[in-house]
């Protein structure tokens, strides 16, 4: 199976492209092992590029942990990239279609290589009911959730807001991400009961009203160095809560997202797509390798 792989501000996938490659079998399987960073490639998942009648490709993707994701945005940028420099589209304002539904994408291409890609990432859906959260409000802006004291970690009492972009969002504002924080919290919110499908973390220290600092603890994949679904929800809960103004630079661990939450209700994400390597995953005695 030839792949691809690529990220977004350092949010990495695995690409395969399944206009030439016939898709695998079993990718839910494949995820795990080609995702893990010592005897895998290494990624936070595995992303397959159909053909589709409904947009000039479609996206399917997996976390790392096998479970299939609804959308990412860093990934759906990667796929653009791929689309126009493999000559598979030949316009630069494509369509992507997605677990979510179809997305407009505008390149911006720089000697015939896609440098920068902007992304409709739709509207956000605030009804605690379809984020899904078992959390009061309707929005659920700065609600209390209470953390019960574990390992080092005194019982935690923090102000969330929630937020889905097409996959759930917990946004938390914080004085300062810590590794304690983001590691010993993340997977403790990310499957509590008041999340009925789970939920992605963003742990968020606003720098002033128009930049942040973003931490992501991903669902089913683990702290990511970015998360483009993660950053609009940030850029949606900011303003919900009082804290940034409609357009934002979000500062990621893996680089800069620009957002901006539209007054046309749609929110607008702008960053990089870059490729690392090619490779050839190869299976080998019932155990899969890479060359």
């Amino acid at each position: 199976m030839r792949f691809i792989k690529m990220h977004g501000a350092g949010n990495d996938y695995v690409y395969v492209d399944c206009f030439r490659e016939k898709p695998p079998e079993h990718p839910s399987e494949i995820a795990r092992q080609i995702s893990d960073r010592h005897f895998g490639v290494g990624s936070d998942g595995l992303v397959l590029i159909h053909p589709s009648d409904r947009g000039d490709a479609r996206m399917q993707m997996f976390n790392a942990d096998g479970s299939e994701a609804e959308m990412c945005g860093n990934a759906v940028r990667c796929v653009a990239k791929y689309l126009f420099e493999e000559d598979l589209v030949g316009q630069q304002q494509l369509k992507i279609d997605t677990r979510i539904g179809v997305l407009d994408l505008d390149l911006m291409v720089v000697e015939n290589r896609v440098d920068r890609v902007r992304v409709n990432m739709g509207e956000p859906i605030l009804e605690a009911e379809k984020i899904p959260t078992k959390l009061p409000g309707d929005p659920v802006v700065d609600q209390p959730l209470v953390i019960p004291a574990t390992g080092r970690l005194e019982e935690q009492v923090l102000q969330v807001t929630c937020v889905s972009m097409g996959n759930p969002h917990c946004v938390v504002f914080v004085d300062h991400a810590s590794d304690e924080i983001v590691h010993g919290l993340g997977p403790i919110i990310e499957r509590d009961a008041r999340f009925p499908n789970r939920t992605n973390v963003e742990f968020v220290e606003v720098l002033n009203r128009e930049q942040v600092r973003q931490r992501t603890w991903e669902r089913g994949s683990g702290e990511t160095l970015a998360c483009g679904t993660g950053a609009s929800a940030v850029c949606v809960a900011g303003v919900l809560s009082g804290r940034t103004e409609r357009r934002i630079k979000n500062h990621l661990l893996g680089g800069d997202l620009d957002l901006e939450w539209g007054e046309d209700n749609h929110v607008y994400m702008t960053g990089p797509a870059e490729e690392v390597f090619r490779g050839e995953w190869v299976p080998h005695n019932s155990t899969d390798r890479v060359k």
